[in-house]
């Protein structure tokens, strides 16, 4: 019988023998880092030759290629900072939301390294970027080390490790498998747009893997600290909190019955097609010597005649606030927050099926319509859209009135308004501004509204966004409202004794 001792030893002994093995990971990794490192500081021949090289011959494939340019271009992108910080910052802010401070801390530690690392480095070096015959891309700074392959295997990496608990054991080779194929497609983009060396992106790999392995090391020794069981890292950092950081624990199932749902959806948006192509056809065709024709005339004549180089500027910035790069933020921004505090994907799928039929019914509208623009000139230029419906505006409005619907019966906070008041003033001002620049009637701005009501109030009907609401409630109002309707004959029966008390 084993004694105490060698019970305690045990999970010791087993801690040090993986240690011993990620240790020297790392320090393989650090050491053929510096080994890189050092052959560059040193011009070494071979090195230098393989190089320019390889860095000439994918330029001559690369460059005759436009098409195969704007692929690595976007895959690249991939492990560029936006995306990254994005990712990171949003993990983050959902662990502490999830209350699981020690996996924040892990990632905040891991990206703030890789990010003092890359820039720091590569002015020690001071290794100018290759320069090929035929320039497809551009990077500022040095070239050694990558940043992007350095950053990406670190964020990347790290949000394995955080997540993997979260995921299903027959995913985790998966998992691990779409990592690695991330880290090198990017490295090898990096190559094939000729902005780094093969031996920058190797050793940016082998940084970020050293930096990566230090980072484990520290939480897995902060574990051990804490009295808690040091498992192997196939395990994930923190396996315990495999259900609380899983994005919908708390949902069973997204839509009862999917294909239905997706019937519907589907029978939904041609019926809102077409009631956009009829209202688009009787604005743009036939209203003639209408109040319609002369609102639509004379709005935007008024406003091309006010402008100034200041109203100019502003009504720029307000045409951002609905261009794609806004709404797409603002989306991947909210949905992952609602996802970590409501638990559920319904809000989610509400929304990105919001923005998708948007998008898609706009589009198909707008070519079939065909609609000219105003004849005013155009501020934004020629565009390869037709006027009917605003794009800019439905999109606003799509998205505000979505996330508004969402919050406003989930809490009693006043904030909540706030969301009811960007959902009618966004809309208004980017509408304002699109007329302004004259890329737009009014009656296009109606179109825009039409759009939202018919597709969200579908939408609504189908996905049920708020259904849990009405599971716990009976109503859709939030539960730290209104007390809960007795349901039961002994919630009944407390009522009646707590009324009797206070007669």
């Amino acid at each position: 019988m084993a004694t105490v001792s060698e019970v305690l030893r045990r999970p010791i002994g087993h801690f040090a023998e993986r240690s011993l093995a990620g240790w020297a990971l790392v320090t393989g990794a650090g050491v053929g880092f510096g080994v890189l490192l050092l052959l560059v500081r040193l011009r070494w021949e071979p090195l230098h030759t393989v190089d320019h090289e390889t860095a000439a011959w994918f330029n001559r494939v690369v460059s005759a290629n436009g098409d195969l340019v704007t692929v690595l271009r976007a895959v690249s992108s991939l492990g560029g900072r936006p995306i990254m910080f994005w990712l990171v910052t949003i993990a983050v802010v959902g662990l502490l939301i999830r209350r699981q401070g020690r996996l924040a801390v892990f990632l905040i530690v891991a990206g703030v390294g890789a990010l003092l690392l890359d820039p720091s480095l590569k002015e020690l070096v001071g290794r100018l970027r290759p320069v090929v015959d035929i320039p497809v891309a551009s990077a500022p700074g040095n070239s050694f080390p990558s940043g992007h392959a350095l950053g990406s295997i670190v964020a990347y990496g790290a949000l394995l490790l955080v997540f993997l608990p979260a995921m299903r054991p027959r995913w985790h080779r998966l998992a691990v498998a779409v990592v690695i194929a991330v880290v090198l497609a990017v490295g090898l983009t990096r190559i094939a747009l000729g902005v780094h060396y093969v031996s920058d992106v190797v050793a940016g790999w082998l940084l970020g893997l050293a930096w990566l392995g230090v980072t484990a090391y520290a939480f897995r020794l902060w574990r051990r600290e804490r009295g808690r069981p040091v498992r192997p890292l196939a395990a994930g950092l923190e396996p315990e909190a495999g259900r609380e950081i899983a994005p919908a624990p708390a949902e069973e199932h997204v839509l009862p019955h999917p294909r239905a749902a997706v019937a519907e959806v589907l029978t939904g948006w041609v019926l809102v097609f077409g009631s956009l192509y009829a209202f688009g056809m009787l604005v743009s065709y036939h209203v003639d010597g209408t109040f319609v024709e002369t609102l639509d005339r004379e709005v935007p004549a008024w406003f091309a005649a006010h402008r100034t180089d200041t109203l100019d500027q502003v009504s720029h910035l307000a045409s951002m606030a609905g261009n794609t790069h806004a709404i797409l933020l603002v989306s991947l921004v909210f949905c992952p927050l609602a996802l970590a505090f409501w638990r559920r994907w319904r809000p989610v799928l509400f929304v990105a099926l919001a923005m998708f039929g948007e998008l898609s019914l706009f589009l198909a509208s707008a070519h079939a319509v065909g609609r000219p623009r105003p004849e005013v000139p155009h501020l934004d230029g020629p565009l390869p859209t037709s006027s009917f419906p605003s794009g800019h505006i439905a999109a606003t409005m799509c998205l505000w009135v979505a996330i508004a619907l969402l919050v406003m019966p989930r809490t009693d906070r006043w904030w909540r308004w706030l969301t009811v008041a960007l959902a009618v003033v966004m809309p208004l001002v980017v509408a304002t501004s699109r007329i302004y620049r004259g890329m737009h009637h009014p009656s296009d701005f109606v179109g825009a509204m039409l759009l939202t009501a018919l597709w969200i109030g579908l939408l609504w009907l189908v996905v049920r966004p708020n259904e849990e609401l009405t599971e716990r409630t009976g109503e859709t109002a939030p539960a730290d409202r209104h007390p809960r309707a007795p349901a039961e004959l002994s919630d009944l029966d407390d009522e009646l004794v707590r009324t009797v008390r206070r007669d």
